[in-house]
């Protein structure tokens, strides 16, 4: 799933540049907000992918401390 919404980020941001470029370009006001609010878009989509990365890994630090007895046996 993380690797998805990091592609899924990505590609936002690629679009926004592309038609930001594109509206500079043809001198296209509206294309270039377009462009910017879907670079926007990808930049909060990253750091949400970010943000569900490092609480899996807190999640999964915070199992690990919690099963610190031999066998496995929870506390």
């Amino acid at each position: 799933m993380g690797l998805d919404d990091k592609m899924d980020a990505a590609t936002d941001k690629v679009k926004g540049k592309v038609n930001e470029a594109v509206g500079k370009a043809t001198n296209d006001s509206s294309q270039v907000a377009k462009g910017k609010a879907q670079q926007a878009e990808g930049e909060i989509k990253d750091t949400v992918a970010d943000a569900k990365a490092h609480l899996r890994e807190d999640t999964e630090d915070a199992k690990d401390r919690l099963d610190d007895t031999e066998g496995g046996t929870r506390i």
